[in-house]
């Protein structure tokens, strides 16, 4: 395997320069189970932070710097027995970034250098329309291109329905109807398998994306489980990340079901979800319209005409709502991070100044 076959590019290649000349070499992280295992094409290996880089994910909301699934990274490779050290992470060209779960203000980097982002629906009772314009919204806000995957045809009564549902909230987005478990559709997916070619699965538990893993690979790799009946809701059955590299090349990455994403940026994916809703906006009498009862409101009168789906404007809402929570949250802890940098400074200088 050679570093194009794990998706390098001049892109990389130029970032890493500065590196080379440290007698460093480029590797990409493949998996993490618990330990971060990286590639250089010729050979793979476990791999830990330099002592460096690991002070610097260390520090307050340094952990989005920490070594993604699908990274790029400045690797000294082991000697003897021990480990490989990682050195820096090279400057991504897209991640899939979410809010840490709970009450933390920090961002998670689910994956970086993602080409294209397999965004699973199941179409049985567990498919929602809403949920897939959360899903874009993050899939835009990742520098990555979406395709919506609705899988379970098989188990879906009204398949041309569903679709158009879909459509409704993709706004010109593919969405491709598949059944993993039977084979049927999945061709469709192979214009974006192409060699060297990073594609993401992302959705709920439940959804199949470990099977439609299984079924573009032609093996078994990732385990599966059963949904509940009722909700049609799975369990996690896929527990770490890793890249799988599929018969015509491209690299297929799994990740464990997101029930639930908390966005992380939202501002140009929401812009990017909702294009019609943006468009409408422009129209609005007032600049800073919300679209919550303000005369002259645009998009309120597409509502009331039926041009606009009720349940799109309220998701829209939601989003926004959502993010600018996040952003007050933000704000507020980089302020408090910049006052504590600040006394430090001045610590600093009281210490070591010169007596006179």
């Amino acid at each position: 395997m050679t570093l194009e076959d794990l998706g390098w590019s001049d892109l990389f290649a130029a970032h890493f320069a500065p590196w080379a000349e440290q007698g460093l070499v480029p590797a990409r992280v493949v998996a993490q189970k618990g330990l971060t295992q990286v590639s250089t094409g010729e050979a793979e290996h476990y791999a830990e932070l330099a002592g460096k880089l690991r002070r610097e994910v260390e520090l307050p909301g340094g952990g989005a710097g920490y070594p993604a699934i699908g990274d790029w990274v400045a690797l000294r490779p082991p000697t003897g027995d021990g480990r490989a050290l990682i050195h820096a992470v090279l400057p991504r060209k897209s991640k899939f970034s979410r809010k840490v779960a709970g009450n933390r203000t920090d961002e998670q980097v689910v994956a970086a250098n993602i080409d294209t982002i397999f965004l699973v629906s199941g179409l049985d009772a567990d498919f929602n329309p809403r949920r897939i314009e959360r899903y874009l919204t993050a899939a835009w806000d990742s520098g990555a291109r979406p395709v919506v995957v609705l899988n379970k045809v098989d188990k879906c009564e009204d398949p041309d329905g569903c679709l158009l549902e879909a459509q409704a909230v993709t706004m010109g987005v593919p969405v491709h109807r598949v059944s993993a478990k039977h084979a049927l559709g999945v061709e469709e997916l192979e214009p974006y398998l192409g060699r060297g070619q990073t594609v993401g699965l992302l959705g709920s538990s439940g959804v199949g994306k470990s099977t439609l893993i299984n079924r573009l690979l032609g093996r078994e790799a990732q385990r599966t489980g059963n949904v509940r009946e009722g909700d049609d809701r799975g369990r996690h059955t896929t527990t770490h990340r890793e890249l799988f590299v599929a018969p015509g090349g491209a690299l297929l990455l799994d990740t464990p079901g997101l029930r639930e994403i908390q966005l992380w940026e939202g501002d140009q994916g929401i812009e990017s979800a909702f294009p019609d809703i943006e468009e409408l906006a422009e129209r609005c009498r007032f600049n800073d319209c919300r679209h919550q009862g303000e005369p002259g409101c645009a998009v309120e009168e597409a509502v009331a005409k039926g041009e606009l789906a009720a349940e799109r404007l309220e998701s829209y809402r939601k989003l926004q709502k959502e993010q600018r929570q996040l952003q007050i949250k933000q704000d507020e802890i980089a302020r408090i991070r910049e006052k504590q940098r600040t006394k430090a400074i001045h610590r600093a200088q009281r210490v070591f100044k010169p007596r006179t």
